[in-house]
Formats: structure tokens, C-alpha cells, sequence
């Protein structure tokens, strides 16, 4: 109880980050949704999920958008792709 306001605030900045790659994590890379249910691939999943979302960071940083933007906008052009490339089937049908 001695530390002083500017103690707790860089250190409630620092721990702040950890909470926003946690909820990226879940949120972005589907940590918390795995299908597993060995040892093995639920290594896997969560190395991978690390993976995917250390890229995602990666490529947030270098567009300048926030990961959770990002990752809207990449699923909004996998289900603009994957319309279009319905309505070329049904139109070759």
C-alpha cells in the first residue's frame, strides 16, 4: 500500500495488455472454442491458436486496425467469396 499513482497505473497499463492478447486470443483465434479432446491436439490447438493470433497482431500493426476490425474484415470477404462462388454454381446448374 505504498506505492504511488504512477506505480499503479503503469503497472495496471502493463497488465491491461495482457487482458486485451487473452481476449484476442479467445476472441480471434478461437481459443476457447476447441473441438479437442486428447493431449496432443489440444496442444496443438492452443499453439496454433498463439499462431494465429501473434500473425493477426502482426499484420494489425502493419495495416494500422485494430486485430478485432481485422478479423470482421477478413471474415466479411470469406462470406463474400464464398457467396460468390455459390451463385457461380448455381448459375452453371
Amino acid at each position: 500500500m505504498t506505492c504511488g499513482y504512477d506505480a499503479i497505473a503503469t503497472t495496471y497499463k502493463k497488465r491491461w495488455q495482457v487482458e486485451v492478447f487473452h481476449k484476442s486470443l479467445k476472441s480471434n483465434a478461437n481459443l476457447a472454442t476447441s473441438p479437442t479432446r486428447t493431449l496432443g491436439t489440444q496442444s496443438n490447438h492452443v499453439f496454433l491458436s498463439i499462431c494465429a493470433a501473434f500473425k493477426l497482431e502482426c499484420l494489425s500493426l502493419k495495416k494500422k486496425v485494430s486485430p478485432f476490425a481485422l478479423c470482421r474484415k477478413l471474415l466479411i470477404n470469406a462470406s463474400r467469396s464464398a457467396y460468390d462462388e455459390l451463385l457461380l454454381l448455381r448459375a452453371a446448374a
